[in-house]
């Protein structure tokens, strides 16, 4: 596709707003006309805003007036225009209108301090073009993402911890993991170097007198290694950090097929307060085919084992989406799920990594596949709320499904703190090992500084020593802002 801006610089804004309705497709930004099969021409003169759409030889137009002539007024009505001119040709309009940014409850939550609920509603309705939906789904989210945040004091901060091994590699998967099974070499020297860097960075948390109230290890799937390499993780978090002051430790299980007796027990002794168990799907049909070597049952075992020995605050994970699957399907793992009776429950929708390819009938198929799961997401959210397990942090990424969103749920007071952290960047992350970033957060404003970590373990490994070097930087960050 090529989109043509004339007498404007609202590329970024444009092409991303394309992306909902051809998310695979290779978009050309130029500020002149050039014909292709598909093609949009976007023109503001003065405070009239114009698109046209030659959608595969089919034409349409809309044009329309800012209410004023400010940059962000200009950039809202001719998005509408372009957004306008989509709806019309493929007859899909996204349940998010004009909103393609990764924390709309954030938006959302600044609105509503500026002006009141009533105004922000009426501006992700009327301006934004958000369904009344999603629009209630941000509001939900943001009172209870507050109500969290507003406990952090300006020194405190997270842990992530990065273990990027699974098992096997689902074919989903846009996440920086490996299979055991091709990197199991890399793991022994990886989590000796991971230690050392958790030291580095205990040291760091010390020297600015920062507090911690959340862990978080993560991956690929952290059982994927050993258990004694999960106790020596662990252990070196506790000899490291002050854990006085924790609110909340999560190791995440993830996949049922790696996790043992002990390895949970493994991750209760070395202090973890929260683990994810993720099934993803209990379609054992669904599961094949997504190249998860687990079945359904394995998940229902798992679950169990945790709850005897102890577990009390476990998260799920499903997707909605997913090849192969059905509303029928998708209905019947939430249910299943909730007959297990986990605390939280987050439901993602996929995010897929390879195109599907627009025929040249016209035909949009993931605009179907949108449609299917955005009758899942929705039944999820119905079904969950009606049991008091409760929306509080969402998030949203390019090329989902139907353009949708990642939500957790909870019952009151199990929600998961750092993923509101993370999400709402209200406090500083300090992050280690492979592909982690740290945020440091300004202590009394808002500025978001990061510190990125190599991407791949064999990269992490060989060049480990600069990643102390650039651990350094979270001294000049606090240096620069004090608490």
């Amino acid at each position: 596709m090529n989109l043509c801006n004339i007498n404007h610089g609202f590329n970024y804004e444009l092409e991303k707003l394309c992306r909902i309705f051809l998310p695979y497709e290779k978009i050309s930004v130029m500020n002149e006309i050039v014909k292709s099969e598909i093609y949009a021409v976007c023109k503001i003169e003065d405070c009239n805003c114009f698109a046209y759409l030659n959608f595969f030889g089919k034409e349409f137009e809309n044009t329309l007036t800012s209410p004023d002539s400010t940059d962000k007024e200009k950039e809202l009505t001719i998005a509408t225009c372009l957004f306008n001119c989509f709806v019309e040709a493929t007859g899909y309009k996204s349940e998010w209108g004009l909103l393609t940014g990764v924390r709309p409850a954030k938006l959302f939550s600044r609105l509503m301090e500026k002006d009141g609920t009533k105004s922000a509603e009426d501006y992700f309705e009327n301006r934004l073009l958000v369904s009344r939906e999603k629009t209630s789904l941000c509001k939900e989210t943001s009172v209870s993402e507050e109500a969290i945040t507003t406990k952090n004091s300006p020194n405190s901060f997270s842990l992530y911890i990065s273990i990027p091994f699974c098992p096997s590699r689902c074919s989903y998967c846009s996440f920086v993991s490996h299979s055991v099974d091709k990197a199991g070499k890399l793991i022994d020297e990886y989590v000796k170097l991971l230690c050392e860097e958790i030291k580095e960075t205990g040291k760091v948390a010390k020297e600015e007198n920062l507090k911690l109230e959340t862990v978080y290890i993560g991956g690929g799937t952290p059982v994927a290694i050993s258990a004694n390499q999960i106790s020596q993780i662990m252990n070196t978090v506790k000899e490291n950090f002050d854990l006085t002051a924790i609110q909340e430790y999560t190791v995440e299980a993830g996949r049922p097929d790696a996790i043992d007796k002990e390895k949970l027990m493994a991750i209760k002794q070395g202090g973890a307060t929260r683990i994810s168990v993720n099934p993803q799907t209990m379609n054992n049909a669904v599961l094949k085919e997504i190249g998860r070597n687990h079945t359904a049952e394995q998940t229902v075992s798992a679950l169990k084992l945790a709850k005897e020995l102890g577990f009390n605050n476990i998260n799920m994970d499903l997707i909605a989406g997913l090849p192969t699957d059905t509303v029928e399907s998708f209905k019947n793992t939430l249910d299943i799920l909730l007959k297990l009776d986990p605390e939280s429950i987050t439901v993602h929708s996929l995010s897929v990594k390879r195109a599907s390819n627009i025929s040249r009938e016209n035909e949009l198929p993931e605009i179907e596949t949108g449609k299917i799961a955005s009758e899942m997401v929705q039944y999820a959210r119905k079904t969950l709320e009606a049991k008091e397990i409760l929306p509080y942090y969402m998030y949203r990424q390019s090329k989902t499904v139907g353009n949708l969103e990642n939500v957790g749920y909870a019952k009151k007071g199990y929600e998961g703190l750092y993923n509101v952290y993370i999400m709402d960047e209200t406090h500083t992350i300090l992050a280690c090992g492979a592909s982690a970033v740290t945020k440091l957060r300004e202590p009394n404003g808002a500025y978001i500084e990061r510190i990125f970590n190599f991407k791949y373990p064999y990269e992490y490994i060989s060049r480990f020593s600069e990643i102390l070097e650039r651990k350094k930087g979270i001294n000049r960050f606090y240096q620069n802002y004090p608490i």
